[in-house]
């Protein structure tokens, strides 16, 4: 039904968007009005953080995904947490308690991850971009590097007689195909990650010749090769898709063992486990990929039976376990539009505006924490307090009806929060994180 203007109004109103509405997604309980977030209503929770905004992990939650993951995956298969997707100090220190091993992006989540008390012999490094000091640090920590360019391999070499210490490696391969349907395309066609499938044979062979270099020259300490790491693409919320990459990914490890110097221990399948932020879109099944992990497991024992398979997980382990909290400042109507202005924004969650990576905005669910149980609803848009238009946390969305002092929460916010977005834009204050 079309609106009423008023009667100087020199044109008519163009249609208004139907506002958003997301399927249930809140792993969250709810007493009274509020949101309950590690068992502390939201408005306490505020008052316990002294302010907005702030992001709250929930302990409660990260042990339920990974017991999920536990109650699918065989023992065999090791399960790693990569740190990229949230690397705060605290959960990183949580999350080494539950999973069997770490995986880091640089030399500040190293340091993070030993400082947790991850087993050296569990954490793995990636990254396409690895400097020498890096490299320096992940030999003397003992981890296991995985290898992006053949650069890396004559670093570190050197550094091995530098330090006298041996260099953990794995190569990073880069597949030659695509994991369909993925957020991320990680792998597949040309690529900055890894060593392209077709050129491992010839990479694997320089690294038995300068292991027997090394030893000629009585220099026992050198490049020890121990795998592969392939990683096709992320936040995939179709299990076949997965399965079909982990079993090619699999077939391809297979195929170049025969041209490593050393039998494969580790054979890192990567992860790529979506959630699901936006409507229409349905949580993963995890029961399927854990029955192919399994049956891989079980050829792996027979085909390459020195090795052990990993997957690891960011964004699966801790998305859903975290919420951004903002507070409202102002209520505003701009031609029968309603705006919430809030004090958080893009600059602590450029994930939720929209701007990290998305070809097509979608707003993440968000609701007012404190409003849980209302029946007055409106469609409004919140937005932060930068001077972009880009600063939208939610465009014409279905919400309680809210006033300064209300609690916005964004779900799905686990994952590549403070860490990825532009804190120091315009020079507002940073954001608080917790772990509740």
């Amino acid at each position: 039904m079309s609106e009423q203007r008023p009667a100087n109004s020199p044109t008519a109103p163009a249609a208004k968007a139907a506002p958003t509405h997301h399927a249930a997604i809140n792993p969250f309980a709810v007493k009274g009005d509020e949101l309950v977030i590690g068992n502390v209503p939201i408005r306490q929770l505020a008052q316990r953080v002294g302010r907005t905004p702030f992001y709250a992990y929930d302990r409660s939650l990260l042990d339920a995904r990974v017991a999920l993951l536990r109650q699918h995956l065989p023992k065999a298969v090791k399960l790693h947490y990569a740190m990229k997707a949230n690397p705060m100090p605290a959960l990183v220190c949580h999350m080494a308690r539950l999973v069997d091993g770490l995986d880091v992006a640089s030399g500040g989540e190293l340091a993070v991850a030993l400082d947790a008390g991850a087993d050296p012999r569990e954490i793995s490094f990636a990254g396409p971009g690895k400097n020498e000091i890096e490299l320096a640090q992940a030999v003397a920590a003992g981890i296991l590097i995985n290898i992006e360019s053949p650069r890396e391999i004559e670093l570190l070499t050197d550094i091995c007689a530098r330090c006298q210490l041996p260099a953990r490696v794995a190569l990073r391969v880069n597949p030659d195909f695509e994991l369909k349907t993925s957020g991320m395309k990680m792998g597949g066609g040309p690529k900055q990650f890894g060593i392209d499938a077709e050129q491992i044979p010839a990479v694997l062979a320089r690294i038995g010749e300068l292991a027997a270099l090394a030893k000629s020259k009585g220099n026992a300490h050198s490049v020890q090769f121990e795998g592969f790491h392939l990683y096709a693409g992320s936040q995939n919320l179709r299990a076949e898709a997965i399965i079909e990459a982990q079993q090619k990914c699999y077939e391809l490890a297979l195929r170049l063992a025969q041209h490593a110097p050393a039998p494969v221990k580790t054979l890192n399948l990567g992860g790529g486990f979506g959630i699901p932020y936006f409507p229409g879109e349905a949580p993963l099944d995890v029961t399927s990929i854990g029955q192919n992990l399994d049956a891989l497991a079980k050829r792996c024992a027979q085909e390459m039976p020195h090795a052990s398979i990993t997957i690891e997980l960011g964004r699966y382990l801790v998305g859903e376990a975290g919420v951004y909290v903002c507070q409202v400042l102002d209520r505003k109507i701009s031609r029968e539009q309603v705006f919430l202005v809030t004090d958080g924004g893009l600059h602590h969650h450029l994930a939720a505006s929209g701007n990290f990576g998305q070809v097509i905005r979608k707003n993440y669910p968000v609701l007012i924490g404190n409003r849980m149980q209302s029946t007055t609803r409106e469609s409004a848009s919140v937005v932060g307090p930068l001077c972009t238009p880009l600063d939208l946390l939610a465009d014409r969305m279905d919400l309680p009806q809210a006033q300064p002092g209300d609690l916005v929460v964004v779900l799905q916010s686990g994952a590549y929060g403070p860490t990825a977005s532009p804190q120091r834009f315009l020079s507002h204050a940073g954001v608080v994180e917790v772990l509740v």
